[in-house]
């Protein structure tokens, strides 16, 4: 059951990009967690996520950028590839990501092309957060 709910999340997130503008080669990320309420509640609180569940193992977002899904089928993992997301006002996410639990491993600091911090979620998972201004 849980491979089929995966799989079905995938396919929805798969078919909703046909005939997309242009989208990123990066257009699906899946994360391993412990709680996936606790997960969406994280992430909803900084990017304003909504999620479709798929039985009580898998949920899956979408948001117009980057599709990708929650599952417990496992065990997470933290480390890997970094993500880094989109957000049109940092200050105020960095605000939402602290509120919400999460930790700042790298403060803002400033790049070629915007500014950027680093927070772990409440699984381990660090993410990166940008914005142009």
């Amino acid at each position: 059951m849980r491979y089929t709910a995966m799989i079905v999340g995938f396919l929805l997130a798969t078919l909703t990009a046909v005939g997309a503008a242009e989208r990123s080669p990066a257009d699906y990320v899946e994360f391993t967690v412990h709680d996936i309420a606790r997960s969406k509640a994280f992430y909803a609180s900084l990017f304003g996520w909504t999620f479709t569940d798929y039985g009580p193992g898998y949920a899956s977002f979408d948001d117009g950028r980057i599709a990708g899904g929650f599952t417990t089928d496992g065990t997470p993992h933290p480390g890997g590839p970094l993500m880094v997301f989109y957000a049109a006002d940092l200050d105020a996410t960095l605000v939402k990501a602290r509120a919400a639990g999460g930790v700042v491993v790298k403060s803002p600091f400033a790049f070629p092309g915007g500014r950027r911090f680093h927070v772990t979620d409440l699984d381990g998972y660090e993410i990166a957060v940008w914005s142009e201004k």
